[in-house]
């Protein structure tokens, strides 16, 4: 009686919360039980298909979330906005994250009204071996899966970054990331998964892009995304984008020297999930609509010299 109560109230706020959103069908099996994963190495974070306690896997596993479960009409009806599902290509429970385009916010503060967020990163509280200190090489490896329809815009759309953390003091140059992967809408029209670097203040700033690919070929597809830094005034930076059903390389960045330090911080560390612009006063809401990004098998971790 408790699940269906669950389910009946999980619709009710679903098929309130967007006007394109789309309430995921009851798989026609039950999903497998939950079953409890090998010890897993410090740094890699995995669904185990316990959708109830998704952020107590996520803070446990090292790393922490920004979600609007509590914005706008959330308020009076929390929701859950990561949660873990089973995935029939994959044969694994993955996470979804949702992002509703009529109620979410950026963190609940009221002076940003122009975007909104949902992601997972590593961050100060994150156990030593998932933050790069400076001269520090370091491994990110993730599954990802953007949706099939997935709407854009030529503002951005992030999702996944890295960027700098800001020291106590609030001082470092850690406003803008150093690298973003985004999906856009260009003024042409063709739409693309971009990889852009920002380069650190002090040397002009302004976006890199490092790779471009054409979004169409990640909708509805699985891939897995290996990328290495190297955490240095004079570091580097190494990604390839493998789509899994049939290995093909979508995107690729050969290894190359970058600034992948910023004045200040305390450390460098990456994010995942979605982090978009719908315009000042919502001017772009009516261009874009609910979405469910999923992810799958993170991973970070320091290589050794």
């Amino acid at each position: 009686m408790k699940r269906f109560i669950f389910a009946c109230s999980v619709f009710f706020v679903l098929a309130c919360s967007g006007r394109s959103f789309e309430v995921p069908p009851v798989p026609e099996n039950p999903q497998p039980p939950v079953q409890p994963e090998p010890a897993l190495r410090e740094g890699d974070l995995r669904a185990d298909g316990d959708t109830e306690r998704t952020y107590d896997l996520i803070v446990g596993s090292g790393y922490n979330y920004e979600t609007p479960d509590t914005s706008n009409d959330h308020s009076a009806a929390p929701f859950q906005h990561i949660r873990q599902s089973w995935d029939e290509e994959l044969q694994r429970h993955v996470f979804d994250f949702y992002i509703h385009i009529d109620i979410d916010d950026d963190r609940g503060k009221p002076n940003i009204t122009d975007r909104q967020r949902n992601e997972i990163k590593t961050d100060g509280r994150s156990p030593a071996s998932m933050v790069g200190q400076q001269g520090e090489r370091m491994l990110f490896r993730w599954k990802f899966r953007l949706p099939e329809g997935m709407k854009t815009t030529q503002q951005f759309c992030h999702v996944h970054q890295i960027k700098g953390i800001d020291n106590a003091a609030g001082t470092a140059d850690v406003s803008m990331p150093l690298i973003t992967f985004t999906a856009r809408t260009l003024s042409n029209g063709k739409r693309q998964l971009q990889v852009i670097y920002v380069p650190p203040t002090g040397a002009g700033g302004g976006n890199r892009y490092l790779a471009r690919a054409d979004l169409d070929d990640f909708l509805g597809e699985w891939v897995e995304a290996e990328e290495r830094i190297e955490c240095a005034e004079e570091g580097s930076y190494r990604l390839s984008i493998r789509r899994l059903r049939d290995g093909r390389e979508l995107l690729a960045v050969p290894s190359t020297p970058l600034a992948m330090w910023r004045d200040g911080t305390t450390g460098m560390r990456p994010k995942w999930g979605i982090y978009r612009s719908f315009g000042k006063q919502g001017a772009l809401k009516p261009d874009l609509r609910d979405e469910i990004l999923k992810f799958a098998d993170f991973e970070v971790k320091k290589q050794v010299q």
